[in-house]
């Protein structure tokens, strides 16, 4: 089992910044790919973005040059690092994680419970 717990969640009004944190523990050998997601109401969920090792970034068209994905692979931790953010980003945010228990065994595909991020006008 693989837990993921974000945290840095919160209201900030346009213009602002948030950074978001989110830490795997449980049954990890590797995780070779973590990433963010978000999800406004009534919208389905999207990533926005992901990583794999240095070099690896990857962004949604609407987050690229304001948000910065980052790993500290010491911490198994993914960070996420929002600036001049709008009301169109408001939504939950979930980080996920592919995971591989053991050397031998498959990835498996893992989310957190999210954090709550909402920007006001």
């Amino acid at each position: 089992q693989v837990q993921l717990v974000e945290s840095g969640g919160g209201s900030v009004q346009a213009g602002g910044s948030l950074t978001l944190s989110c830490t795997a523990s449980g049954m990890i050998f590797s995780i070779p790919t973590m990433g963010w997601g978000r999800q406004a109401p009534g919208k389905p969920r999207e990533r926005v973005a992901v990583m794999e090792g240095p070099g690896s970034e990857r962004y949604v068209d609407s987050v690229k040059g304001r948000f910065t994905i980052s790993r500290d692979n010491t911490k198994n931790t993914v960070y996420l690092h929002m600036n001049s953010l709008t009301p169109e980003d408001t939504g939950t945010y979930s980080c996920y994680a592919s995971v591989k228990a053991s050397s031998e065994s498959v990835l498996t595909a893992n989310w957190g419970q999210g954090t709550q991020v909402t920007v006001s006008s």
